[in-house]
């Protein structure tokens, strides 16, 4: 292992030593010093993340923003590790949480900050430390974020950034000195990252793809539903693991839907990224665009119909593309990380669950009906670790973040995820 690299390890095993001792009160403080930092300087950040990953600016400054909204929420929880004394026979019965160690982030590019402070910050406040290998085309986003831990006042070695590539995280994975991983990228990814965690008994997060339903019904408001879904589709040029990307239309509106979400979609005009009223630009690499237009063609080859080319205009840019899918269609298997929607037809309630279940993946749905009986037939049958009523999917705080299947496994976010990294220590005693 690189001597750098060996250095940082020990170092922020090192740090480990003393941060699990400070006072879950104290690192809150520094949390929220943190928050300020971020909030304060949103647009230089942004910056950062446009130039890298090629994000529209407004969404860019509002993941900082987000990153900043969700430290303060941290800053500010109860702290529900403190020791649970528990009633039985014994004079001294209690449950300590007590905090793993070092901790190795591996995190995506899409959302640059917000991915990496979602795990960072509970698992740091729990009383880990954490050094993170990031996306190759982000390391500016980790150098910034570790600078800001600083600043905020952390000790040195609680938050790291480590500039190495895929090759090894294999071997910073199996370093004793790391106790747990938390991965957030492709199905591959996830499953060489767990399976490396699993020989060396290491405890492992993994959030991983979708293929979320948007499913549209009788009773919904067709306008709100079509100005949303647009969003909900192209917002990061659709390259979110929770985006809407197949949009199951309940038959009977299929006719009457279909023209506002087109109207909708077709606003949708890649644009210069440092604009503010830039709302799509091109994806952040020209070999993902490449896999996209991949992922069209074996679409059309196996059935499915353009309602809207995807045409691709430079080497990452596309006017976004919307095809109709039936069932059987090998596409439905894989996560589209792009531009490009998918148009499902159902006949009935029952059908449109079985169309959104059908697929490996189960990260998030969103449901539009306004009546209570079938949105908790929805909400009952729905396999994902998110169902959202008359709105898109988006990641909040306060509620639990994570997928079942192929979409992963543990929690991101909540009070839950304070817990995620900790293991629960029972104390008895006569």
């Amino acid at each position: 292992m690189e001597h750098t690299i060996e250095n940082k390890l020990k170092k922020a095993d090192k740090a480990f030593n003393d941060w699990k001792n400070i006072s879950f009160e104290d690192r809150q403080k520094l949390i929220k010093e943190a928050s300020e930092i971020f909030k304060n300087k949103a647009k230089d950040f942004a910056e950062i993340i446009t130039k890298e990953m090629n994000k529209p600016i407004s969404q860019s400054i509002s993941e900082v923003e987000k990153c900043a909204t969700m430290m303060e929420y941290y800053a500010e929880v109860q702290n529900i590790l403190q020791p649970e004394k528990i009633d039985s026979e014994f004079s001294i019965s209690e449950i300590h949480y007590v905090p793993k160690g070092v901790l190795l982030g591996v995190m995506p590019w899409n959302f640059p900050f917000w991915q990496v402070l979602r795990f960072a910050t509970p698992a740091i406040l729990a009383g880990n430390t954490v050094v993170l290998k990031h996306a190759s085309i982000c390391f500016g986003s980790g150098n910034a974020i570790e600078k800001v831990f600083l600043e905020a006042g952390f000790p040195e070695g609680i938050f790291q950034n480590l500039e190495v590539g895929h090759k090894e995280v294999k071997e910073i994975l199996e370093h004793s000195s790391i106790k747990a991983v938390s991965l957030t990228g492709s199905e591959r990814a996830g499953a060489e990252v767990a399976s490396i965690a699993g020989q060396k008994i290491k405890k492992s997060l993994l959030e991983l793809g979708g293929s979320d339903a948007f499913i549209v019904l009788d009773d919904a408001d067709l306008d709100e539903a079509a100005n949303v879904g647009a969003l909900a589709r192209l917002q990061n040029c659709g390259q979110t693991c929770v985006a809407a990307k197949r949009f199951i239309i309940q038959k009977e509106i299929e006719f009457e839907f279909l023209p506002k979400f087109i109207q909708e979609y077709k606003k949708y005009i890649p644009g210069d990224p440092m604009k503010m009223e830039t709302k799509l630009t091109g994806m952040a690499r020209p070999d993902l665009a490449d896999d996209l237009e991949k992922q069209y063609k074996k679409a059309l080859d196996n059935g499915a119909e353009a309602i809207i080319p995807l045409e691709r205009i430079s080497d990452t840019e596309f006017n976004p593309g919307l095809i109709t899918v039936k069932k059987g269609n090998p596409i439905l298997t894989e996560e589209l990380f792009g531009p490009l929607g998918m148009i499902m037809i159902a006949g009935n309630d029952d059908e449109a669950l079985e169309m959104a279940n059908n697929i490996p993946f189960g990260l998030s749905n969103s449901v539009w009906t306004r009546n209570e009986k079938r949105q908790q037939f929805f909400i009952n049958g729905l396999e994902s670790g998110t169902v959202n009523i008359n709105r898109m999917t988006s990641s909040d705080p306060r509620f639990p973040f994570g997928g079942t299947k192929s979409s992963g496994y543990g929690t991101e976010l909540s009070l839950l995820a304070l817990k995620e990294f900790v293991t629960a220590k029972t104390i008895l005693g006569k």
